[in-house]
């Protein structure tokens, strides 16, 4: 039986963290959307669990940031850090990994930790209060479909075969690595196969949180062993001394009951303890990257656009970022302020950065880790080893500074005519710094009125101007108002933060990233309406 056909701007496919995300920034836009997803209930599986600064401030503007932490599952006062060993987890040598902490300065919230499905469930919670947002959950997606007027997506009700039709004017598929709105809009990938069977156990061991009392404030950890090759053996808390999730690389043809996995955990841990196995699966370790993420209508997110092994946490971060992406570009379109080229610059901007994520951070560890062990180890050269893993322990702190995504070379960014003319592109290696830079992350400032700048940005552009006359600021908000683009307008002296951010004009986009900057603009009023067609992509 088919029910009516139901209509909306947006058609999301797929309600994980990352539909859902992409559904509550169009909703608060405004934007008529409908989100379908094939469970009922969330997936009680422990993946996507660390969340960076940048990804919490998706959740302060989505106003669910305060019900997110109070979700968490390890108290705060424990910590949320991370740790690296070789050879065993209670072996000799370790050092602090993945400290983000490090660049909260640069953030305007603090990162955080909890497993994935505790996510979706904040997420649920705070979709379910925008009324223009509809949610069909356990409808299963089988055909998308699109033409000139807009796109069809047929669903089955997963319990009563019931069918639904829903025609949108777009379509994103949030719908995961086997992705079928990629599949069926005709989206090819680029595979990098690691030939790796990787297994993901979830079990209890209050044993092991008392011989990890060592490590105080850790609560995920990577052990290196060199017959793995630079692969890890990874362990995460899922609670605070109790459940624990491990993945690692096994034998191929291995089955849930084929294997030792107990002496496998007894042998990463280097100790005996109790545990008590809830979960055995396996997934295939592999780099997939979709060749475009836009075709016409429909375009994909999150795992459906790109897929890696979930190490360092860069997959769920990188999907909210998607979404925070391509949700004021679809309600700038289809509010009539943006154009078209706005949609193309979801694909300019984020693709090459995580192709950068891939190569430049994931593959470069697997590959700088694998080197490190064929070449030095303590029972052949001490020395040798604890200087090259010393010199690690340092590395570690740079890689987190220089996990800075940014869109340098987008097609929407304009950059001032004085600026540095080196070859700009998008990746998603750069630098923290508090300079205000087109292209990058704003980072936070105090103003005159003891508020944070981040407290006091638009829904649409900000231009935050420093020492800049009425009449100087009045010409850019009539240029904005001319194209009917929101512009929140933010007028500080000269001072302190000017010198901080050395500039003097900043345009701030809706998501956070700046698209123009300058120390001291001398334009006109065609000049400025120029400008402002370019940063929303219009004609």
């Amino acid at each position: 039986m088919t029910t009516t056909p139901l209509t909306a701007d947006v058609v999301i496919v797929g309600g994980g963290p990352v539909g859902l995300g992409l559904a509550i920034e169009l909703g608060q836009r405004g934007i008529r959307c409908i989100l379908t997803e094939r469970y009922a209930q969330t997936q009680p599986i422990p993946r996507g669990q660390n969340l960076t600064q940048r990804t919490m401030e998706h959740f302060h503007f989505w106003g669910a940031e305060q019900e997110l932490r109070a979700a968490r599952t390890i108290p705060p006062e424990y910590g949320i850090g991370g740790l690296t060993a070789y050879g065993t987890l209670l072996g000799n040598y370790n050092y602090d990994w993945l400290q983000r902490e490090l660049v909260k300065p640069f953030y305007f919230t603090a990162n955080e930790r909890l497993p994935q499905y505790e996510t979706e469930k904040v997420l649920r919670q705070r979709l379910a209060k925008l009324p223009n947002v509809q949610t069909l959950f356990g409808w299963d997606a089988q055909t998308i479909t699109q033409d000139e007027q807009g796109t069809t997506v047929t669903l089955t009700e997963r319990n009563t075969q019931q069918q639904q039709v829903i025609h949108a004017a777009y379509a994103v598929g949030c719908d995961g690595s086997r992705s079928k709105t990629r599949e069926q809009a005709g989206i090819t990938q680029t595979l990098s196969d690691h030939d790796r069977l990787m297994v993901l156990l979830v079990f209890q061991s209050q044993e092991l949180h008392e011989l990890l009392a060592r490590y105080p404030g850790k609560s995920f950890y990577n052990v290196l062993h060199p017959d793995l090759k630079g692969y890890w053996k990874f362990f995460g808390r899922v609670d605070l001394g109790n459940t624990w999730f491990f993945h690692a690389p096994v034998p191929l043809g291995t089955t849930a009951d084929n294997f030792d996995f107990k002496a496998m955990l007894l042998e990463a841990v280097g100790a005996e303890f109790a545990l008590e196995l809830q979960r055995v699966g396996f997934w295939d370790l592999r780099f997939a990257l979709a060749d475009r993420y836009r075709a016409g209508r429909i375009f994909v997110a999150g795992d459906a656009a790109h897929s890696h092994p979930p190490y360092g946490g860069y997959g769920v971060n990188s999907g909210l970022e998607d979404a925070r992406n391509l949700g004021w570009k679809l309600a700038a379109v289809v509010q009539g302020w943006g154009g078209d080229a706005l949609l193309d610059s979801y694909d300019a901007e984020r693709r090459p950065v995580f192709a950068s994520t891939i190569q430049d951070f994931i593959a470069k560890s697997i590959e700088t880790d694998g080197d490190f062990l064929a070449h030095f180890d303590p029972q052949q050269d001490k020395t040798a080893f604890e200087a090259a893993w010393q010199q690690r322990s340092e590395g570690a702190v740079g890689e987190v500074h220089a996990f800075e995504p940014n869109y340098e070379g987008s097609p929407v960014v304009r950059h001032a005519p004085d600026a540095a003319t080196a070859a700009r592109v998008c990746s998603a290696k750069g630098s923290h710094q508090f300079k205000a830079r087109a292209g990058h992350h704003l980072a936070p400032a105090t103003l005159s009125t003891g508020q944070n700048v981040y407290e006091v940005l638009g829904t649409g552009f900000t231009l935050l101007t420093f020492g800049k006359q009425p009449k100087e600021v009045q010409m850019w908000v009539d240029a904005a108002a001319a194209l009917n683009i929101p512009l929140t307008l933010v007028a500080e002296a000269a001072g302190a933060q000017a010198d901080r951010y050395e500039a003097t004009w900043i345009m701030v986009r809706p998501d956070q990233f700046i698209a123009w900057t300058s120390q001291d603009a001398h334009l006109g009023a065609t000049q400025a309406q120029q400008l402002l067609r370019d940063i929303v992509g219009a004609p």
